[in-house]
């Protein structure tokens, strides 16, 4: 228990004060998230403004908590499209091994994984212009593949086991079978590719509102805020800083918390840690 205790409660906590960001600023945030004051542009941290304020004279810190919703919104979102087309395509394609449903759904996941989700999302926005739903529906659709995937694996080292073979055998039908048998036996692994793709959508949403094709202003972006600091790199620094650390933080944060969800619910692993 004590070996992979930290990885698990740091990666929670981490993940935790990143949720309490989001949540604090859909009540409450030191400033208007877009509230501008030209005379107090380009202040340092102080006690009005304790991370300072950007060159439109807007509050860091309100920005910061705002783009925490903006994140996790948008990673929220992602995850359960992935997870509503994922999941039954998985189960589907496990429960007839090597048939034609099989090899559709293998033959459509690796079409989708040649258009990476930032790709995908470029293309999407070439089209329909910068939003946070084009970043949604991209990498939602390639989550859809990345589940698909995963939960084909998953069920399928289950369905060797005999409890399931004898569920088979006396004629169960197989949505039964996949809901009531092998979804509880793949919940964890499920659990854990979801946080590692939660924080590749917190990297996406930031990567794509830094070029400019995500999030639309004034919605907060710690991709945006990223944009706007660069140019400020050699005068002020911690325009950059505080951003970066963010997405950082939250990212980091939830690899930790998969990392020590995937070593909480695999026996092998717990005991290979414990030696």
């Amino acid at each position: 228990m004590k070996a992979r205790v930290p990885q698990l409660w740091i990666g929670g906590a981490l993940t935790g004060v990143i949720l309490l960001a989001a949540v604090l600023s859909l009540f409450w945030t030191p400033y208007g998230i877009d509230q501008q004051s030209i005379a107090d542009r380009l202040q340092g941290p102080s006690a009005g403004h304790w991370l300072g304020t950007d060159m439109f004279g807007r509050d860091i810190l309100s920005r910061i908590l705002g783009g925490a919703g903006t994140a996790l919104t948008v990673g929220l979102a992602a995850i359960a499209l992935g997870l509503a087309g994922g999941l039954p395509l998985g189960l589907a394609a496990a429960m007839n091994r090597d048939g034609p449903a099989d090899m559709l759904i293998a033959r459509g996941a690796d079409l989708i994984f040649a258009f990476p989700a930032l790709l995908s999302a470029v293309l999407i926005a070439a089209v329909h212009g910068p939003g946070a739903i084009n970043v949604v529906v991209a990498v939602g659709i390639f989550n859809i593949a990345v589940f698909a995937r995963v939960v084909r694996g998953a069920a399928l080292s289950v369905m060797a086991r005999p409890f399931l073979r004898a569920a088979l055998a006396i004629g169960r039908p197989w949505p039964s079978v996949a809901v009531k048998h092998l979804l509880p036996n793949i919940a964890g692994v499920i659990a854990v590719q979801a946080t590692i793709q939660f924080a590749v959508a917190i990297l996406a949403e930031a990567g794509l509102s830094y070029l400019g094709l995500g999030v639309k202003p004034p919605n907060p972006s710690w991709g945006k805020m990223l944009a706007d600091a660069q140019t400020l790199l050699y005068v002020d620094p911690r325009q950059a800083i505080f951003p970066g650390l963010a997405i950082l933080w939250a990212v980091l944060g939830l690899n930790l918390l998969g990392d020590g969800l995937r070593d909480f619910l695999d026996p092998r692993l717990r005991k290979i840690r414990a030696v």
